[in-house]
Formats: C-alpha cells, sequence, structure tokens
C-alpha cells in the first residue's frame, strides 16, 4: 500500500461518522471503508486484498481513534 494511499483511507476514517465506527461489526466496518475508497479511486485486486488487510489490523486503532473523537465531541455528522 502506497503512503498516498495509507493518508487516503485515514482521511476517509477521519471523515466517517463516529457512530459508523462504533456501531457496525468489524467485517461490515472493513467493507463500508473499501466502498467508500474505492468509491474515490480506482484501485486493482491486488490492492483491494491489500487494503482489506491493512483494514483487518488497524481495527482496534480506528474504533479507539473513533471512540476518542466521540470523547472530546469531534464527531462528524
Amino acid at each position: 500500500m502506497t503512503p498516498k494511499m495509507m493518508r487516503q483511507l485515514w482521511a476517509i476514517i477521519e471523515s466517517t461518522p463516529v457512530s459508523t465506527l462504533l456501531q457496525l461489526d468489524d467485517v461490515t466496518v472493513v467493507q463500508w471503508l473499501l466502498k467508500q475508497f474505492t468509491a474515490q479511486q480506482a484501485i486493482d485486486e491486488q490492492e483491494i486484498a491489500n487494503l482489506d488487510t491493512y483494514i483487518n489490523s488497524r481495527l482496534p486503532l480506528i474504533r479507539d481513534t473513533a471512540f476518542e473523537r466521540k470523547s472530546v465531541g469531534r464527531e462528524s455528522h
């Protein structure tokens, strides 16, 4: 995964409503983030697989970040 893709993914995560990141199950969060990413940028199957693996490995961090946004009142949407 390129640094540009990583920055783009984290921008999507930061703009995603906290409720989406905290209330959906892991599989659905991964699918939702992949859908948002591929809506912005066309990527091939290998890049999708790499992104899927990366998101899955970072789910605790993604949820912690969302929880922190919620606790400091920075919820988007």
